[in-house]
């Protein structure tokens, strides 16, 4: 763990203390660690250096929308390889919240989300990117899938870049 040492102004560092006790964070340094960490994934994703990622697009749709839910369906099965889950629940009489856990290439991943939040009747779309490291799978806790042979058992694992 490096220390370093930052000034701040009173009003500022009071309503930093007022906001992470707000947040439940037990300290500064915590709060501090996250803040930079977002930091630097909106600068990763801002200048391209994250070429791949998982993401969360949620977004809300009136499914009562003249074919949205099968222009939807549709967008997903053409998308299908950046699919991991997706949550439906009903909200209303009218209104669906989906949830789509994603990953894939960062670019990918943003168009397939740009394209579906842009559809007619789609509203409150969010996209949650994360960066990671994409390394193929390893022997782990002894397990090597039957037909595997040592190459690994067959899948990506991801990890946060910070």
């Amino acid at each position: 763990m490096e220390r370093f040492t930052i000034s701040l102004e009173e009003d500022l560092a009071r309503d930093f203390d007022r906001l992470i006790a707000e947040k439940g964070y037990g300290n500064r340094s915590e709060a501090l660690r996250d803040l930079i960490r977002a930091f630097l994934e909106r600068s990763r994703q801002e200048g391209g250096a994250s070429p791949d990622c998982v993401a969360n697009l949620s977004y809300v749709f009136n499914h009562h929308q003249r074919d949205l839910a099968e222009r939807l369906t549709e967008l997903g099965h053409q998308h299908h390889d950046l699919a991991l889950a997706t949550l439906h629940t009903h909200l209303d009489h009218e209104n669906c919240l989906e949830s789509a856990m994603l990953r894939g290439s960062t670019a990918a991943v943003r168009a397939y989300a740009e394209t579906l939040m842009a559809e007619t009747g789609v509203r409150h779309g969010v996209l949650n990117l994360i960066a990671v490291e994409a390394h193929e799978g390893h022997h782990s806790h002894g397990y090597t899938p039957v037909g595997k042979g040592q190459q690994g058992h067959g899948h990506l694992h991801l990890k946060p870049k910070s």
